[in-house]
């Protein structure tokens, strides 16, 4: 079975600049967990999830740090402090939206996609067709198709 024999095809996006409230709306009035995130063209730049908003609320990570003769000698770069504080007080999609999104194409076997979404944790995997977004599969989709084989 393949990926767009079970992919959901109305899919609701969000683009990156819009306020982060939006996203979260539409999360909320339709029960999901997390969407892509597209540019002009459809095209997945990033993905939101439940997490990415829960993050915002979680104990800053302050880097490990020396104190030699008044000055701080940080052990860890400062780049990660700089990535938590945007995505905790982000305002935009951007601000708060997981980049490097792993996504599949309409003819991945159901037992790949599944592989990667066990092995890389994710809930669901948007499915694109020359790089612009045709649907997303997400555990669900493949727990139905299960469901109607067996």
């Amino acid at each position: 079975m393949l990926v767009k024999d079970i992919m959901t095809k109305h899919v609701f996006t969000v683009k990156k600049e819009e306020k982060i409230e939006n996203a979260v709306k539409i999360l909320m009035d339709n029960n999901f967990s997390g969407m892509p995130v597209v540019d002009d063209e459809n095209k997945v730049v990033g993905i939101i999830t439940e997490g990415d908003l829960i993050y915002r609320s979680k104990k800053l990570r302050i880097p490990a740090f020396l104190t030699i003769l008044d000055s701080y000698i940080f052990l860890e770069s400062m780049k990660n402090l700089e990535k938590q504080i945007k995505k905790m007080v982000g305002y935009r999609v951007e601000d708060v939206m997981t980049v490097g999104v792993i996504t599949a194409k309409e003819n991945t076997t159901v037992e790949e996609i599944a592989t990667i979404m066990t092995n890389k944790k994710v809930n669901r995997i948007p499915i694109v067709k020359d790089g612009v977004l045709v649907g997303v599969v997400s555990r669900r989709d493949i727990i139905k198709a299960y469901a109607r084989e067996g």
